[in-house]
């Protein structure tokens, strides 16, 4: 199956999603996720900031922002800037998305784990995005543990990628942990 048919196929399933499951998904997940002994052992963490149809991170962000310190992506052309989480400091920026702002920005080498969206993963951490690659380029540039987060559905059995796909380290749904050996 090729992307674009991946990313229909999971936009028409996630438009059946109610509020209630979208909720019940991501307490299961993010509670996976703090489980994790990487995760304990993180400080410097970079999430993304939910778009309405993705694995909701507000309320993780707001649980655990007295004992981690969060960063946010902001699109910076065709590449994204790793800024630090400020609640007081957002604005409205590229596709409608809420990101940081100021000019404090953060190498990549400096994160400890980056949680990764994506519209479907496979079982060994190969990821379609979007289609604008901004992880891919993102990725490459970190040594960092990455963890996918996704719904049950969004996990397929394989994933064809391109030379320049980066895969994930872990990938976390409702129903289990799988750690892709990357």
């Amino acid at each position: 199956m090729n992307k674009d048919t991946i990313r229909r196929q999971v936009k028409a399933r996630k438009a059946l999603l109610t509020d209630k499951e979208r909720v019940d998904a991501a307490k299961k997940v993010f509670d996976q996720l703090e489980s994790l002994a990487a995760f304990v052992m993180s400080e410097r963490i970079l999430i993304y900031n939910s778009l309405p149809d993705e694995l909701p991170t507000r309320n993780f962000i707001d649980r655990w922002q007295a004992n981690k310190r969060f960063f946010l992506p902001r699109v910076n052309g065709v590449d994204l800037d790793i800024l630090p989480y400020d609640k007081t400091r957002m604005q409205m920026g590229a596709f409608r998305i809420e990101e940081p702002s100021g000019d404090d920005i953060q190498n990549a080498t400096s994160i400890d784990l980056i949680v990764v969206p994506a519209v479907a993963y496979d079982r060994y951490g190969n990821r379609v995005g979007r289609g604008k690659g901004y992880y891919d380029r993102l990725l490459r540039r970190t040594k960092a543990l990455t963890i996918g987060v996704a719904y049950d559905f969004q996990l397929m059995d394989e994933i064809t990628t391109e030379p320049h796909d980066v895969p994930v380290d872990i990938v976390i749904t409702e129903s289990g942990t799988y750690f892709t050996h990357r």
